[in-house]
């Protein structure tokens, strides 16, 4: 095995997991689950079929990812933070051909104790402050909190904060990177 699988957790048929992903203590990794390489599940973590999940995914401590679920490379996904994948749940209902999906894009930063309802896409980099609940679709560099979340600006790669001058131009003090405010949000020069 070139991956590494805590004696507590359970790991179904059918799953694939890439190079040097480490699941740790009292997990369960459902069939037909995709996850990358260099990725990191925490302390109990369910993950359920179908999942996808990219390379150098960081899944912190009790954190469950439902059907529906994709998440592409270098996602975080904070503590006990919550993913929902039907929008009209009831228990008396079977609806498992209408789970949604959810899309967390390249980068994107999802804080402890957040909710994201099933059926938006977190786009780019984005950055879901802790305990905010999405309700919409998230634009790429977002940032997004409160309940509902709204946005409140916009982060680099790093996830500063941006502060743009009057030609629109942001410089992320901690990467030097340089960003562009237009129209359709923001783009890394």
């Amino acid at each position: 095995m070139d991956y590494f699988v805590h004696e507590s957790s359970y790991i179904d048929e059918g799953v694939q997991i890439g190079k040097e992903t480490k699941i740790w203590h009292f997990c369960h990794v459902m069939t037909d689950s995709v996850i990358g390489e260099r990725c990191n599940i925490g302390q109990n973590v369910f993950i359920a079929p179908h999942v996808i999940i990219g390379n150098n995914v960081k899944v912190q401590n009790n954190v469950s990812v439902y059907s529906g679920v994709i998440c592409e490379d270098d996602v975080f996904l904070g503590p006990s933070m919550v993913f929902t994948n039907i929008s009209y749940p009831r228990s008396a209902v079977v609806r498992r051909d209408q789970y949604e999906t959810t899309k967390v894009c390249k980068g994107a930063t999802i804080g402890a104790n957040a909710t994201i309802i099933c059926g938006h896409t977190i786009g780019r980099y984005a950055l879901i402050g802790a305990g905010s609940v999405v309700t919409q679709d998230v634009p790429d560099y977002a940032l997004m909190v409160g309940n509902p979340a709204r946005q409140k600006g916009w982060v680099s790669e790093y996830g500063i904060p941006l502060q743009f001058d009057e030609k629109n131009l942001a410089i992320c003090s901690e990467s030097r990177e340089q960003y562009q405010l237009t129209p359709k949000g923001v783009v890394k020069l």
